[in-house]
């Protein structure tokens, strides 16, 4: 199944751009349609192609008036990444813009119904997917730049820790440590680009642990949390294998990382994570967004 599924994902990766260094668009409408993780309630995302650079974000009762997603705009709150737009909040965005950012698009409009991006399958292979469908396009006479790092960055937050340090492309390094032997510690290390998001990063889900449910449902969060839109851990194994990659929650804390970084900009860096997390990789964001402003 593994080797079917990556197989599929290496012929995918020919179509997308070889790298950061231009702005891309998509080719057509993409329309996606969902259960909200902590909602539990349906969400539908329309994406669509635009010349202005940058993602912006609309919602469905009022269409036409986008608002451009800035990092400022993140807002604390558990287990996912939260954007206020006007007084109005909309949760669980990571994945969604680590699929737009990691695949290479930079220019997006996005029209959301409900308060929360669909979680699909807990990655953001089905983003991917509907991308691939559609197609990008080049925005005509662009060349934009990856952020350049002048010099390190150091940003932490209890325990956890990122460092960036300046380098010639982008280099990810991601270590977890959790108290579980299904888990335990784990690294995983890339040099990003849009075929190495789509085959190592992308396909990564979302996890889980059997002793921490009661207590999330009772805080109303995880109200659409399944066994088929997240992988769960009982401590020593997995409840619903198989998994896509022997490391898969390393890989899905990158998919995080990369998504917390889409409303920044994905800097020429080779960047340390241990023990990452929404609040630190926004943390992080702005910090990269002062010094290379």
């Amino acid at each position: 199944m593994a080797l079917q599924h990556r197989y599929w994902l290496e012929v995918l990766v020919s179509i997308f751009p070889a790298d950061y260094q231009k702005s891309w668009t998509l080719a057509n409408e993409i329309v996606k349609e969902g259960i909200g993780l902590h909602s539990g309630e349906t969400a539908k995302v329309i994406l669509m192609p635009t010349d202005l650079l940058g993602f912006y974000l609309a919602f469905s009762d009022k269409p036409s008036e986008y608002i451009k997603l800035e990092i400022d705009q993140v807002r604390n709150s558990p287990l996912c990444t939260t954007l206020e737009l006007e007084g109005k909040r909309i949760a669980t965005v990571e994945h969604l813009f680590a699929a737009l950012i990691g695949c290479g698009l930079t220019n997006v409009l996005i029209i959301v119904s409900g308060n929360e991006i669909p979680l699909l399958d807990g990655s953001a292979l089905d983003w991917v997917q509907a991308i691939q469908k559609v197609g990008l396009q080049c925005i005509k006479g662009s060349h934009k730049q990856n952020l350049e790092l002048k010099k390190s960055l150091v940003i932490y937050q209890g325990e956890s820790l990122i460092i960036a340090i300046p380098s010639d492309k982008t280099k990810i390094i991601a270590t977890i440590d959790f108290p579980y032997k299904a888990i335990g510690q784990q690294t995983f290390t890339v040099d990003l680009s849009p075929e190495t998001f789509i085959n190592e990063i992308a396909p990564a889900r979302t996890f889980g642990f059997v002793d921490q449910l009661n207590q999330l449902k009772e805080q109303g969060l995880i109200k659409g949390g399944e066994l088929k839109n997240a992988l769960v851990c009982d401590g020593d194994n997995w409840v619903n294998p198989p998994l896509r990659f022997p490391n898969e929650p390393v890989r899905h804390k990158m998919l995080d990382l990369i998504g917390d970084l889409a409303l920044v900009g994905i800097p020429k860096a080779q960047i340390l994570v241990y023990r990452g997390s929404h609040a630190l990789h926004s943390k992080f964001a702005l910090a990269l967004k002062k010094e290379c402003s």
